[in-house]
């Protein structure tokens, strides 16, 4: 439950439309309900500001549904990342809000739209292989209440196509910057902007890129010192993380 939800549920209280008896009962599962494969974390949103979030791959099926029948009794918005086609069919019954993000694999459920992040997150790819990872991180800080823009296909190879949208760079009051290969953008990107940048290294690139490790190194190792990095091809982690920062 969030702070709002429980400031609602406490002056429904005082105002005599909920019995105490009602109170107690919806707050019965915090912090955790145990569903015996899973214990969701309903204490997230008050806790950290932010509700959990599911990570489909390597799970059940029918574990996620389990999981995002009993999120969805709350009223926040609900993000399963690393999704694909066959689990949105299993779950876009549960409810008419669900949508699939076929480049990213995201599925979401959108309960509220209320923009809680003071500015907007401007979100950067090298390459259009990229895009998948800059979509996870786009959709995470959307549906986490931010405003978002996309500014793909920009990278080092024709670093003209970076400036002539500079402008745009620096509306972003936080920039998350996926690249792949040698992970040279980041650094590019810092060098224009004041606002903090969110590397995301791809696994994009040729054999000895190793999977995103080159790019990974590459990132850590910036001359650009506005620039933090997360694991390879984590734009889930970035989104979250420009979702925090923007709250500040």
């Amino acid at each position: 439950m969030s702070p709002e939800e429980i400031t609602e549920m406490l002056e429904q209280v005082r105002r005599g439309k909920l019995s105490v008896e009602g109170a107690v009962e919806r707050l019965r599962n915090l912090p955790y309900e145990n569903l015996g494969y899973a214990k969701i974390d309903h204490h997230r949103s008050l806790r950290q500001g932010l509700p959990e979030v599911v990570f489909a791959r390597g799970k059940a099926p029918g574990h996620v549904e389990g999981i995002v029948r009993h999120m969805l009794l709350n009223k926040h918005n609900v993000l399963i990342t690393r999704g694909d086609a066959a689990l949105f069919e299993r779950l876009k019954n549960l409810e008419k809000t669900a949508k699939f993000h076929e480049l990213s694999g995201a599925i979401t459920f959108r309960r509220e739209r209320k923009i809680r992040g003071k500015g907007k997150i401007v979100v950067v790819c090298a390459g259009t292989s990229d895009i998948p990872v800059a979509e996870e991180a786009l959709v995470t800080a959307d549906i986490m209440g931010n405003r978002v823009e996309s500014l793909y296909d920009v990278g080092v190879a024709g670093i003209h196509r970076l400036l002539g949208e500079s402008r745009h760079l620096r509306e972003g009051r936080i920039v998350i910057v996926v690249a792949g290969m040698e992970g040279a953008l980041p650094s590019v990107v810092g060098g224009m902007v004041s606002a903090p940048v969110i590397a995301v290294p791809s696994s994009v690139g040729y054999g000895a890129s190793f999977r995103g490790l080159a790019a990974l190194l590459g990132m850590l190792n910036s001359c650009s010192p506005n620039v933090c990095v997360v694991n390879i091809d984590n734009g889930f982690g970035a989104g979250y993380l420009a979702s925090v920062i923007n709250r500040l």
